[in-house]
């Protein structure tokens, strides 16, 4: 199995972070889509085994959920409507 160099898996997620899609990484990073989809896979777990491990006991006191109640209140707004 091939390993892409550090340097190009650093400018494929960066691309990613920068809100580009994957088909769209895919041509400038000169790499296969499935490539692009299997690093990403790769860094989400590598992120979530060191939030696993660094967050602990997080006290919240407000938590802002402004995306989601608006995405919730559309989809609650297209069922009421009938759509």
């Amino acid at each position: 199995m091939n390993k892409l160099p550090l340097q190009k898996r650093v400018q494929i997620i960066n691309m990613l972070v920068e809100g580009n899609s994957l088909r769209a990484t895919s041509r400038m990073a000169d790499v296969s889509i499935n490539t692009v989809t299997k690093l990403l896979v790769e860094v989400g777990q590598a992120c979530q085994l060191f939030h696993d491990e660094a967050v602990r006991n997080v006290e919240a006191k407000r938590v802002q959920c402004d995306e989601i109640w608006s995405f919730v209140y559309a989809k609650e707004k297209e069922q009421t409507t009938g759509r």
